[in-house]
This record gives C-alpha cells, structure tokens and sequence, in this order.
C-alpha cells in the first residue's frame, strides 16, 4: 500500500457529473484524471492528460489532497470515483482506494492494460480498454493478462474496445474471444477529438452516430449478443467539452 504523503500527478479533478461510457454509463460521478501515460495513441480525446509538453498543467498533489477535493466536490456524500488518465495505473493509487472506503465511496478505474499493480484488487471496477489497430499501439497480451490476474477477482471486470472500422472490430471480436468471461462493451470512436485547449472544438456528430449504426449491424449480423454498444453519452451531450 503506497503512503498517504505519496505524490500522485493529477490532470484534472472534476464532477460529480455521469459517467459517459461503458458498463458505469449514466452513474454519478467524480472524476480523477491523472496526467502521464506509456501509450500515444492517434486518435486521442484527452493529450492534455497524456503528452509531457502539457506537464506544466498538470499538479503533484498527496493522497491527503486528492481526496479532499474529491470530499468538497462531492458534498461528502459516497459517490463513485472514476480514476482515469492517460493512464492512471502508472500513479501510486493505492492509498487512496483505500481512504476512499473507508468514507463510503467506490473507485472505478479504466486502463488499456499495459501495467498491472497489485493495488487492482482494491478496486470495485476495473474497466480494461485494449487499444484496436487504429490507435497505432500493439497490445502486449501477457502484461494485459497480469492485469487480469492482478485483479484476482475481486472487483467487477470488464472490456471496453473502440471500434473505428472493420480491422478494429474483428480485433475487438478476437479480444472478446480471449476473455469468455468478461462482458464486453464497445463504442464508436469520435474521428474528431479536439486539440488541447480547444474543447469548443467541432465534433462530427453525424458521423460518429454513423459508425455507430454500422457498429449495431455488424453485431447483430453477427449474432455477437454478448456484446453491448454503447454511444460515448457525454459526447452526445457536450460535444468535445472537458470537465462535464
């Protein structure tokens, strides 16, 4: 268990607000972005919590602070904590996870499963997002595995996958093969995420909602019925709009 005095990097701290995807989609919220990832992939949302150019905007702040800003944004009253990044399992969570239950909260945390800390079987869930080819990244299968079995089933577990086009979906599909066991969730990706700064930033809404419908068919005509798609809802909502 790391210390309370430990630093964690944090992006941005923000809610309670919905949570916008995936197996949470619609719950209550507060939100811990931390800043800092081992990943670059080309389509992403939040390069502000992930390149270094932008560590100047980003806070060292102890387990002790973190969660009361948390405590303040949530009135004090238990809400779920969404810790996400960049990649937040590269940050020492561990105290805080459990400072966090000792109030009454529950953490959630998403992750494309490249490092695993034995802090995961702390967690209520535990979102793990494979990244498909359309990101540029290769997924190392044996340390997402360590992330699995880090977990050692303690919290809910679940796969996320974006889906951009027909390479994305037949990985998604082989993804889902890997893990019988987990539900599985699958999103369209937003080919127009903004630069940082730009969170006014246009969005092609018509043509996410387009991959979308094309998402559905391919499931259905696939007769995949264990997976569930699902619109990024914040999206739908605000657009490219940071902090909701």
């Amino acid at each position: 268990m790391t210390a309370p005095h430990t630093a964690i990097r944090v992006s941005e701290i923000f809610g309670p607000t919905i949570q916008g995807e995936g197996m949470l989609i619609g719950l209550p919220t507060v939100f811990v972005r931390t800043g800092g990832c081992d990943y670059r992939c080309s389509w992403c949302d939040s390069l502000y919590a992930v390149d270094s150019r932008f560590r100047h905007e980003w806070e060292m702040m102890s387990t002790d602070a973190l969660w009361q800003k948390v405590v303040a944004l949530s009135g004090g009253r238990p809400v779920m904590v969404s810790l996400s990044g960049g990649n937040p399992a590269i940050q020492p969570l561990g105290a805080l996870l459990d400072r966090g239950h000792r109030d009454g909260y529950r953490f959630a945390l998403e992750t494309q499963g490249s490092v695993a800390r034995n802090w995961f079987a702390e967690l209520d869930v535990l979102v793990l997002s494979p990244k498909p080819p359309s990101s540029e990244m290769a997924t190392d299968w044996a340390a997402f595995d360590a992330c699995v079995e880090a977990a050692r089933g303690r919290p809910q577990i679940a796969l996320k996958l974006v889906v951009f086009d027909d390479t994305d979906y037949a990985y998604a599909r082989d993804a889902a093969a890997r893990y019988p066991r987990l539900p599985v969730y699958l999103q369209p990706g937003n080919h127009t995420p903004p630069r940082p700064g730009d969170e006014n930033a246009p969005i092609d809404m018509n043509g996410v909602m387009k991959r979308m419908e094309w998402l559905v068919e391919e499931v259905t005509r696939d007769r995949w019925f264990d997976a569930r798609v699902l619109p990024q809802l914040h999206v739908l909502l605000w657009g490219n709009k940071r902090g909701v």
